[in-house]
Formats: structure tokens, sequence, C-alpha cells
């Protein structure tokens, strides 16, 4: 393989991880049902601009190796043309000893071709093989790159992040209603009460992350880890903020119903009517009621919720086999959102209207350092959750053995 077939599969592969990686990406929110988020869409252009600086590249080096087999494939007729038609071997193999033998026994019968390849096995010839020349084998190194890490955040993506409009605010929110009661007697008084409106006030955290790269790394790597690295930036970025969302979920939750150690469908479905019904006296009927859950309890009320559908079922069933982050399915009716923010053994009930989060995210930002050969990379946003309503996030215990 000379320079120009190195270059070529060079391009070509790093096109392919690009679309592999766009596909990944579109494939996740098809899968939770959702539009691209504003650090998805930053991703697939990023991969898209590279994909196109490359394509170019590529045509022009198929079409320069185009033209050269072509005039080797003239040269070689044209040798074909002038040469003296002499078809003997230059090389004799063997595929096995049953075929070795063979050819003794037609030379042994008087076959002059047998013998002739006898002869020409039995030279004494020096074997090239690439243990030989390893210097002429260059490394090939095939993508996508190796990576487990889930970036999806069911929780943030459930609640809707809001534009963030400063480093710190307040939401309005009432804190005391008029008053409406029937009249004792004709010509009475009636009722009156003011209206308090307070205020929650909400403060923003900056979460980032930046790593130092040298030229060279930058220059030589392939696939280029300028993009790797920013990617794996942006994922831990998701990852901080699904895990803040969760924690903080976790925490203003108000204790609710609970549920046996070995749980039967219908526990588990009283306990999830009961808790909504705890989310609606709070928020009267505000928002989307979810079911989030860690990781873990899926794994033990999933199974008992066969994915059969008879008509008299709590829920439309859970597969093994879709298992992951995000909506996986629901249970009576309540949406069941699996994050793996939320810590082992942590079921909440929760109505969107309970909990707000905000972002701004700054995204990648790059500076050279000319003394050092290198350029420094960094990822952040500014983020905020709150839980305006407490009791709107009810928590489903399991009980101990």
């Amino acid at each position: 393989m000379n320079n120009t077939d190195q270059l070529a599969t060079r391009y070509a592969a790093e096109i392919e991880e690009k679309q592999a990686f766009i596909d990944g990406i579109v494939e996740a929110a098809e899968k939770d049902g959702r539009d691209l988020s504003a650090q998805e869409m930053e991703l697939v252009t990023r991969s898209r601009d590279r994909m196109s600086e490359l394509a170019p590249q590529l045509e022009t080096l198929k079409e320069t190796r185009r033209i050269a087999l072509d005039s080797r494939r003239q040269l070689e007729d044209v040798g074909k043309l002038f040469g003296n038609g002499d078809s003997k071997p230059v090389e004799v193999q063997f595929r096995s000893v049953g075929e070795y033998v063979l050819e003794r026994w037609k030379a042994g019968i008087g076959s002059r071709e047998a013998t002739e390849r006898l002869d020409l096995f039995h030279r004494a010839a020096a074997h090239q093989l690439t243990s030989d020349n390893p210097g002429l084998l260059p490394e090939q190194i095939l993508g996508p790159i190796i990576s487990f890490v889930d970036a999806v955040r069911p929780l943030v993506t459930a609640l809707g992040p809001r534009q963030l409009p400063s480093g710190s605010w307040a939401r309005p929110r009432i804190t005391q209603h008029t008053d409406v009661a029937e009249q004792t007697a004709e010509k009475t008084e009636l009722v009156s009460r003011k209206m308090t409106i307070g205020k929650v006030p909400v403060t923003a955290t900056t979460y980032g992350g930046y790593v130092n790269v040298s030229r060279q790394n930058i220059d030589w790597s392939q696939p280029g880890i300028m993009d790797i690295v920013i990617n794996d930036l942006a994922a831990q970025y998701a990852l901080e903020t699904e895990l803040a969302t969760g924690t903080d979920l976790t925490a203003a939750a108000t204790s609710g119903p609970s549920i046996p150690a070995a749980p039967t469908a219908a526990d588990v479905a009283a306990a999830v009517w009961a808790a909504a019904g705890q989310v609606y006296t709070a928020t009267k009927g505000q928002g989307r009621l979810i079911l989030a859950c860690s990781p873990d309890m899926l794994g033990l009320i999933g199974p008992l919720f066969a994915p059969v559908n008879p008509q008299n079922a709590q829920s439309t069933g859970f597969t093994a086999g879709t298992f992951g982050q995000g909506a996986l399915g629901a249970i009576s009716g309540i949406t069941v959102v699996v994050s793996a923010g939320l810590a082992t053994g942590t079921i909440l009930v929760l109505s969107t209207a309970a909990a707000e989060v905000y972002e701004d995210r700054i995204g990648a930002l790059q500076v050279v350092e000319p003394s050092v050969l290198g350029v420094q990379v960094a990822y952040a946003g500014y983020f905020a959750d709150i839980v305006l309503e407490p009791t709107g996030v009810v928590k489903v215990v399991q009980a101990g053995p």
C-alpha cells in the first residue's frame, strides 16, 4: 500500500467514523421520540463539516489511483504482447499434504508437468514473509473509538431545559391564594383574603473541563484526537448535569408509598397510583406525570410486566432488549424514565410542573499555546435545576427483606 492508498484509507475511515457517530446520535433521539438537543446538534454539525472537508480530497485521491491502475494494466498488456509467452509457473505451493502426494504420484507415472512443479517446489528459495519487513506494514486503527459512555440526559430532557437568563434570578410563586366562601346570609359580608406572591431564588452553577493537547497529537492522530476530546468533554458535561438533577430531585422528594422487597405487579401499580394521588394533591394536575427510576430498579419491576399486552394489563410491558436510559414504557399510563443520574434504589413519581431546569451551554472553547506547541480546549456551560414543589416529587420506597 503506497502513501496515496494509506491517505485515502485514512480519509475513508474517518468519514465512516463520523457517519457512524451521527447515526448513533440520531438513533438515540429517535429511540426517545424527541428532537436533537443543542449539544447533539453541535456535535452533528461539527462531524458534518469535517466530512465535507474530507470528501473532495478523498475523491481526488481515488481518481489519481484509478489513473495509475489503468496505466499499469496498459503496461502489462504491452508486456504480454511483446513477451516470449512462457507460461511456466515461477512458484509452486501445495495446499495440503494430500495434494503434494498426488503430485508425486503423477510424476511417478511420467507426467512432465508434475515433475517440473515438484522440481520448482524443492528448489532452495528464500521465502519473504511479513515478519521480514515490519517497516513496510502500516499499523491500522479501526474505528469508531470504543467508549462506554451514555450521554443521554433523560431527567433533563423530561423536564425540558429552558434558556438560563443570568447567573442568579428568582421564580415567582403564589404563597397565599384569594378566598371564596358561601355567603352566610343576605346582605352579610363576603369573605376576603389577599393574595401573596413570594419568590424562589435560583442560582446557576458552572460546569466545565479542559484538556491541553499537543500540536503533534492533533496533526498525527487518526482518528482526529481533537474531535474525540471535545466529544468526550461534552459527554462528561451531560453526565454531570444529569447527576446534579437526579441528586437534587431525590434530596427534595417527599416520602411516599412503599413496595415489598419482592413485589408483584399489583404492588407496584398500587404504589404508583398512590404516589400519583400525592403528586396531584401538590400540583393540582399541572404538568405531566413521569416515573423516574435508577437502572437497578427497572431491573426489579420490569420483569413484573411482560410485553404481551393482555387487555387487563397495568402496563404495555418492558423488554430487556431495549434496556437503557430514557423512556422505556409505562405503568398505569405513567411514562417510565430510566436515568443513571439517580442513585441506586430510587423510584420517583413526579410532575414536570414541580421542577424546572435552566441551561446556557457555552460549548467548546480553544486557545493556542505557541510556546509549547499546544492547543488548550475546554467545554463548559451554565446549569441550574430547581424543585418548585417538593411534595410534587414523591419517592416510592422499597421495604427491606
